[in-house]
């Protein structure tokens, strides 16, 4: 059973730059990372969830939506995964939250319903 952690986000004018960080743990200790997929999942108001970006497996693949390409950067560092988001508009405004699930190489990663692990989420806030 894993647990996760936000941390992060805030209000911040359009064209800035926030750092969301997700700290992921088992019953307390460090996990390995390398056996699963991470990843940030935003929703606006009512609107559905979107898979922003994810992180998998020991080679560290990558996916991004197309929405925030050349945007927002994914990055791992033992427990803890990392969004960069620079660029920001409006449009990103929403609660952002880090989910997860055991890696399977052939897992649809855009599909949030795909992600076993959930943390509370974080807001961001993009406003002039």
């Amino acid at each position: 059973q894993l647990q996760l952690v936000e941390s992060g986000g805030g209000l911040v004018q359009p064209g800035g730059s926030l750092r969301l960080s997700c700290t992921v743990s088992e019953f307390g200790s460090d996990v390995s990372l390398g056996s699963y997929s991470v990843a940030w999942v935003r929703q606006a108001p009512g609107k559905e969830r979107e898979v922003v970006s994810c992180i998998s497996g020991r080679a560290e693949i990558i996916h991004s939506a197309d929405s925030v390409a050349g945007r927002f950067t994914i990055s791992r560092e033992k427990s803890t995964v990392t969004l960069h988001m620079n660029g920001l508009k409006p449009e990103d405004s929403g609660v952002y939250f880090c989910a997860a699930r055991d890696y399977n190489p052939s897992f649809r990663w855009a599909d949030h319903l795909a992600y076993r692990y959930w943390g509370r989420g974080t807001q961001v806030t993009v406003s002039s």
